[in-house]
């Protein structure tokens, strides 16, 4: 038998199953503009010029012309007030090619996030924040129209892979409201047992060895140690952490939440970073607009 130092998990391409997602997407969309002359429509509004944001907007954008998806760029300034933010919102709520919204997050502080969420028509709202569709995702035998993009990902990343989520044991370590709260949400619909470890948590090493299914979104650089992971355990990263590295050109590198090495040598499956969940929250994005868009045209 090998010894358990040669064990190598699986690792989990988010790449190719987001590409795979994507080319299922574009036939999708051919096919609705081929019958009923229409295509799907996604406005991405973005406020200021925050060097992150501005990048996840440029993959959005980019993503959706790859699919035939209409692209609507709304750029408004870092001083706009809530006022004309939500002016627009509604202008893009009222215009009917228009069947997704996103507004980029984080938000300038002198704007109020959740009053502009709230304002997107429920029907629009891709990135599934809407307070009304995360309400139904958290009740039992009620169906969001949307569900959020990077938690949805999360879960066909480990259905994609062949991973059962029914009564496994996950563990979500971070409890965003982008990520941490829906994908638990989420895991809780597909029957699994789960638990939230947060910075409060006692023990969260103890909390998370027992998991079957770990899903990392804590924002920690390589928080999770190998000796964390139960052999066998499917890991899910969803961190992106900069950190220092004077060998790379730009200084930097990307790193999850989970150390990534070590992880390798005791989980069955793992995603990378970069490279695993951050495509499937865009092809994700695209999911839900396509889906949006068929809600309307094809009825």
């Amino acid at each position: 038998m090998a010894s358990p130092s040669d064990h190598k998990a699986n690792i989990i391409d988010g790449k190719a199953i987001a590409q795979t997602i994507r080319n299922e997407i574009a036939a999708e969309v051919h096919q609705l503009s081929q019958k009923h002359g229409k295509v799907p429509g996604l406005a991405v509004v973005i406020v200021g010029n925050r060097k992150d944001s501005q990048s996840y907007v440029n993959m959005k954008r980019k993503a959706c012309a790859e699919v035939g998806i209409k692209s609507f760029d709304i750029d408004l300034p870092e001083q706009v007030s809530e006022a004309e933010l939500i002016a627009k919102v509604d202008e893009l709520n009222a215009n009917p090619d228009v069947h997704g919204i996103l507004v980029q997050l984080p938000l300038p502080k002198h704007i109020n996030e959740e009053k502009v969420l709230t304002e997107i028509s429920i029907e629009k709202d891709v990135d599934g924040f809407h307070p009304l569709n995360i309400g139904k995702l958290a009740m039992k035998g009620r169906d969001p129209l949307f569900l959020p993009c990077t938690p949805k990902g999360c879960l066909e990343l480990l259905s994609r892979s062949g991973i059962t989520v029914k009564g496994k044991k996950a563990v979500v370590v971070g409890r965003s409201n982008i990520v941490g709260l829906p994908v638990s949400l989420l895991l809780l619909k597909a029957d699994a047992t789960v638990t939230i470890v947060h910075s409060h948590s006692q023990d969260p090493e103890k909390i998370i060895r027992e998991a079957d299914i770990i899903i990392a979104a804590a924002g920690q650089a390589m928080m999770v140690k190998g000796s964390w992971i139960k052999p066998g355990a499917a890991v899910i990263d969803v961190g992106t952490n900069a950190i220092d590295d004077p060998s790379k050109k730009s200084g930097y590198r990307l790193v999850g939440d989970v150390h990534f090495q070590e992880a390798c040598k005791v989980a069955g499956w793992v995603t990378p970073v970069p490279g695993g969940v951050g495509p499937m929250t865009v092809a994700m994005l695209l999911k839900n607009t396509l889906d949006g868009a068929k809600r309307v045209i094809e009825h």
